[in-house]
């Protein structure tokens, strides 16, 4: 019965966590042309229609990303008469492959305990059901099901191996291709890839030292008793971020892809759905970055102050509010709501900035990676090492201040997400006006200057 019960609840998370992948990414191709629309006070995606009758159905221009998948599979699939037909072919699969397998490890809630979801007991000779509150304390190791898809042990050391593929795919398209293009852009990708990944690595090495764990549920467990990640390790939570978005060769980092260098890099020779898997496989990295971002510094699923046995609210010994019971079925939904949120709003921060900064030179993005990240990412260990070593010798008050302040953040927290959803309850019921204003013309400018040296041309 509990094999069957635990192969359901498999089934039912990788719907979950595949369905949740590629909708998103999905999703993000309409949001970077509405935001860039908005960045750039342009009109965005607004020209694709279902008309019926005189109604137009337009859907804030969601329609453009339906015609983009539809298009894919219509394309020609055009193959150069010289490329390697095999790595050609399976260029596209080494791409996107490992990202949906880095997905399998990322953990969307904490561990679902069967035997606190429903109970039975008699009161007063009736049979009464109710949903109890699990322990705050500690994970039940029988009749569970786990928050990831496949929960490893070594989860983040899993996470280096699978995002290192991708440099197997990058180069493998451009070498296969036979195009000086590709073949450049593929060179580029694998260096930039590999500089990259070396401050990625190095960056959360710190991460797991004042965690003490390479599994990425315990990681989150640890934030949710103490602080979140971004406090206790500001420093590498934006070596990570920048790392990631470099990872993912987007602007200001697209330097193997660069349209006015090199046509479209490593991908230039692809078309139909061999190119969809590319640019898909790119957005979908967008996604998993920003699911580990969540996890390893925001809390994955935790809330301020939400525990598995309830709402507490409390800084040090000070208890504000006692604990308020909640069903531990009720927890667990609101943890995984709040761990796709939460990656949601990262994913929102990667389109802002791929619409905000310039492209950096190739020089200037090797720079970057080798002497000023990976430096970074080295004294962050080694600050570290040295807080640690501070704190294990300290006595109770320090660790009591502490505790305090891991406390105090929290409540930061807290304060900063309820002002959010109020300014956002606020923005969603408020009307707005836009007003055009004409700042001038060429023939406005001209006359100010005095005129033109010829007349205006007649009709």
């Amino acid at each position: 019965m509990m094999t069957s019960t635990l192969l359901v609840a498999s089934i039912i998370k990788i719907l979950v966590i595949v369905g949740f992948l590629f909708n998103v990414a999905g999703l993000l191709t309409w949001v970077d042309r509405r935001q860039s629309a908005m960045i750039q006070d342009r009109v965005g995606p607004n020209r694709a229609v279902i008309k019926i009758g005189k109604f137009e159905l337009r859907v804030f221009g969601l329609l453009h990303t339906a015609a983009d998948g539809v298009k894919f599979f219509f394309k020609e699939d055009f193959m150069p008469p010289k490329a390697d037909k095999l790595l050609f072919s399976l260029a596209p699969i080494l791409v996107m492959v490992p990202v949906l397998a880095l997905a399998a490890v990322i953990p969307m809630a904490d561990t679902l305990c069967l035997k606190q979801i429903h109970m039975t007991a008699m009161v007063n000779g009736a049979e009464q059901s109710w949903w109890p509150a699990a322990e705050r304390v500690g994970t039940c190791t029988t009749d569970s099901v786990e928050g990831a898809v496949s929960p490893l042990n070594v989860g983040i050391l899993y996470v280096f191996a699978m995002a290192g593929q991708g440099i197997v795919g990058a180069g493998i398209a451009g070498w296969s291709s036979d195009n000086k293009f590709s073949l450049m852009g593929a060179l580029r990708a694998a260096s930039q890839m590999v500089s990259y990944e070396v401050a990625i690595g190095l960056s959360l090495v710190g991460a797991m030292m004042t965690y003490g764990t390479v599994r990425l549920d315990d990681m989150v467990r640890w934030q949710g008793e103490n602080a979140w990640g971004i406090f206790v390790q500001p420093l590498a939570f934006f070596l990570f971020f920048v790392s990631a978005v470099a990872e993912s060769k987007r602007i200001p980092f697209d330097l193997p892809e660069a349209e006015s260098e090199l046509v479209s890099g490593y991908f230039t020779e692809y078309s139909g759905m061999k190119f969809g898997m590319f640019y898909f496989a790119e957005y979908m990295e967008i996604v998993t970055s920003s699911m580990l971002v969540v996890v390893v510094f925001l809390g994955g699923w935790q809330l301020p102050f939400l525990h598995r046995d309830g709402l507490t609210i409390a800084i040090s010994d000070v208890v504000l509010v006692e604990t308020v019971k909640m069903s531990h079925l009720l927890v667990t939904i609101i943890g995984v709501v709040t761990f796709f949120g939460k990656t949601l709003a990262i994913c929102f921060i990667q389109a802002f900035v791929r619409w905000s900064l310039p492209r950096f030179r190739y020089d200037q993005l090797m720079r970057l990676g080798w002497r000023v990240l990976l430096p970074a990412a080295l004294a962050n260990i080694f600050i570290t090492g040295l807080v640690l070593l501070a704190i294990q010798d300290a006595g109770p008050s320090v660790q009591g201040a502490l505790k305090t302040a891991a406390d105090v953040t929290q409540g930061i927290v807290a304060i900063l997400l309820a002002s959010l959803a109020l300014r956002g309850v606020v923005f969603a019921f408020s009307s707005r006006k836009i007003e055009h204003v004409l700042v001038g013309s060429a023939a406005a400018m001209s006359n100010a200057r005095g005129g033109t040296k010829d007349a205006p041309m007649g009709a």
